[in-house]
């Protein structure tokens, strides 16, 4: 893929959760928990959350590397 075609499509497929082609913005801060310290993909927001995850994955895809890196201020 060119670099503009990556930058729409590079490393995303689809949102598990909603089937939906382009990652939904969650903007929530604290995700359901079944079981205190339990094993949950997400738990606060602030530690990760799926849009996070994505664009740290489009990143790495722009950038050709293993992983990317995305911080909240």
């Amino acid at each position: 893929m060119k670099f503009n075609t990556k930058l729409i499509h590079g490393g995303i497929s689809e949102d598990s959760s909603t089937g939906a082609v382009s990652i939904p913005i969650y903007r929530s801060s604290t995700f359901h928990q079944n079981k205190v310290a339990g094993n949950a993909k997400w738990e606060y927001g602030r530690s990760g959350n799926p849009t996070r995850a994505a664009l740290e994955k489009l990143i790495a895809n722009l950038e050709e590397g293993k992983a990317g890196f995305a911080f909240a201020s």
